[in-house]
């Protein structure tokens, strides 16, 4: 990466920015975290006095107007990414934001428009898929250790984060969801791995009307759900490969895998999207299953018949912030970021594309700009 230091501001000092980005932006090389808003100041205040760098605490429009701000980090809630994403790039700043790129896949799609307009970038959240753990298993599929992968499965499944987030209101409004929230995860590190998708047939709905908050300082307070929280979907990509994923805030307790893939020579169970290295990245690989049948064991379990692959070396720093890294190496010394604005519109496409097919009961096809070597399935 280049000597030079891209200065950054972050608008939206909420648990996000609190618990992951500030402190991460301070160790990683390249990037300077210059200023802090919001528009509870007495929170960017907070933040700024904890942070090595002594930012500087201010509001939006103060920190849109920083000629030391190159790249914008927008950490606002989701419904209002589009808007505040708009007022960067026309302030002449690069985005980054948080996921979802946008609400809606038409917002998004303006964004980018507006940035190519004005010669600037966007990128996107997730960056768990520059982590070691999901580049050990794109190198696995793209070498062809597995073969060519004809199908797989993923779940998210969870009772939801009213029992934990500090401010859970959101995540049940327009912009939020199980699909929108966590789906990103799941979808950028499928699509990195196969490649775009090409259509989705989906079931989805909100199972309870209301949601009762059990973390502080809200606690007690009802939640009205205005999204689907319990979303099934069959995603077809353009590799031909098939994909069952349940993305759900309704369930108490699953024994699912988080992704695995099945391909032609093993399958490949694929660590927690929503991590960077935790872990494990684990094969069953075809041979071992013909010398266990050639032995005389009947399909079924088998002790030991996973074995646990050795993940590749990575960044000393494995979280958030990887992909504002790498969106400042991009600016500085050109070519697309590789969490690019064009990634977040496939998979926000997809993820409506599913909404769209449960209201409907019908295939929904998606439309993509993204070249197929996109995936490591190619």
């Amino acid at each position: 990466m280049s000597n030079e230091t891209v200065g950054v501001g972050i608008i939206g000092c909420g648990d996000i920015c609190k618990r992951a980005y500030a402190p991460h932006l301070a160790q990683l090389e390249g990037l300077r975290l210059v200023a802090l808003a919001d528009a509870d100041l007495a929170r960017a205040e907070l933040i700024a006095s904890e942070h090595p760098a002594s930012p500087a605490a201010t509001t939006p429009d103060a920190l849109l107007a920083r000629d030391d701000v190159q790249i914008v980090v927008n950490l606002t809630p989701p419904g209002a990414h589009a808007e505040l994403g708009e007022r960067v790039l026309r302030a002449g700043k690069h985005l980054y934001t948080e996921k979802p790129l946008c609400s809606t896949a038409a917002e998004a799609r303006h964004l980018l428009a507006l940035a190519d307009e004005h010669s600037l970038s966007v990128a996107c959240a997730p960056d768990t898929v520059l982590g070691r753990g999901v580049q050990t298993c794109a190198r696995l599929v793209r070498s062809g250790r597995i073969g060519r992968v004809v199908g797989g499965v993923g779940a998210m499944t969870y009772h939801g984060p009213e029992s934990w987030h500090p401010d859970p209101q959101f995540f049940y409004k327009r912009g939020g969801g199980p699909l929108l929230d966590m789906g990103p995860y799941y979808l950028t590190t499928l699509v990195l791995l196969l490649g775009p998708i090409a259509s989705v047939t989906g079931s989805a709905r909100a199972s309870f009307p209301t949601r009762t908050i059990t973390s502080e300082p809200h606690k007690g307070e009802l939640i009205e759900v205005e999204i689907p929280t319990h979303v099934s979907t069959t995603l077809e990509f353009a590799s031909g490969a098939l994909v069952t994923l349940v993305m759900s805030f309704d369930t108490w307790a699953a024994s699912l895998p988080r992704i695995e893939l099945f391909g032609e020579h093993a399958t490949l169970s694929v660590p927690d999207p929503n991590t960077f290295d935790d872990g494990p990245v684990r094969l069953f690989d075809r041979h071992d299953a013909d010398d266990a049948i050639a032995s005389g064991w009947a399909p079924g379990p088998k002790p030991g018949e996973w074995q646990d692959v050795e993940m590749d070396a990575g960044p000393t720093l494995q979280g958030r912030g990887l992909g504002l890294q790498d969106q400042a190496r991009a600016i500085t010394e050109g070519g697309e970021p590789k969490c690019s604005g064009r990634l977040a519109l496939h998979v926000l496409e997809a993820m409506e594309a599913v909404i769209e097919s449960a209201a409907q009961g019908r295939r929904v096809y998606v439309k993509s700009d993204l070249p197929m070597a996109v995936g490591a399935n190619a």
